[in-house]
């Protein structure tokens, strides 16, 4: 019986995500290892910027920390990931498929993130190199963005994206999913998932602080970063700045 077959929907989609990344890892991302952590910084910093305003704001601030520090962050994930894979079969026995269907997503969005981002990175060690954090600016991240396409890959991300905050929205007002998470912490961490865990509390506090504007919070990256993506597909001079009408929450 295959690993798939031990485990029930939510999960065995959870560890289907897993094997993606350790694939991922496996066949030659670490080459481009420090190259790769560049580019995710300034894409990083590039978000942080188009989405100021939502940083500055006490109300939207923790959930902005939360998309650009846990989904979009320059983080290394593939320990985690070993751990997770190792477990994954015990896992609906402690978090609620619930709780397993919003990591699925999470793992998903971020191993497709990594693999779009070492497709770019190559194209830009490979045209100029990347060997310093000072040598990516606009103009080259928007050249090698075009030299990759991957539109509909891109446009993937994002519907990710969309669907992760949606499906935190409607799980926080859910008292029995709070009452399962707070239950399950131990039990998590006694089998070996207390980093995931702590991923999904942190995501659960975040839109819990937002309330009522969960919806309108992920419309508005959503939207944002949906220009930026038109932007750079259909050759606009300048993709990256945004009018106060796009940048509007």
């Amino acid at each position: 019986m295959s690993e798939h077959e031990k485990v029930p929907g939510a999960a065995a989609r959870l560890l289907e995500q897993l094997q993606r990344s350790q694939a991922f890892h496996l066949h030659g991302a670490t080459v481009i290892e420090q190259p790769l952590r560049y580019l995710r910084r300034w894409q990083s910093a590039r978000l942080a910027r188009t989405h100021a305003d939502l940083l500055r704001s006490p109300r939207y601030r923790p959930a902005a920390l939360f998309f650009l520090d846990e989904l979009y962050g320059d983080c290394d994930f593939l320990q985690r990931e070993r751990d997770l894979e190792r477990v994954v079969p015990a896992m609906s026995r402690v978090l609620p498929a619930h709780v397993l269907h919003t990591a699925a997503l999470a793992l998903e969005l971020n191993v497709l993130s990594h693999e779009l981002d070492a497709i770019m990175t190559q194209v830009l060690v490979e045209n100029g190199g990347l060997d310093t954090p000072d040598a990516l600016d606009e103009a080259r991240y928007v050249a090698a963005y075009r030299r990759c396409g991957h539109y509909e890959q891109r446009a993937r991300q994002l519907y990710l994206v969309e669907r992760l905050g949606d499906d935190l929205a409607r799980i926080v007002p859910k008292r029995f999913i709070h009452a399962a998470l707070l239950l399950s912490r131990t039990p998590a961490r006694l089998a070996g998932v207390g980093e995931l865990h702590r991923f999904l509390e942190a995501g659960f506090s975040a839109f819990r602080h937002l309330g009522s504007d969960a919806a309108t919070f992920v419309a508005t990256i959503i939207d944002r970063e949906r220009v930026i993506l038109e932007h750079i597909r259909d050759g606009h001079p300048r993709p990256l700045e945004l009018t106060d009408a796009d940048t509007m929450p």
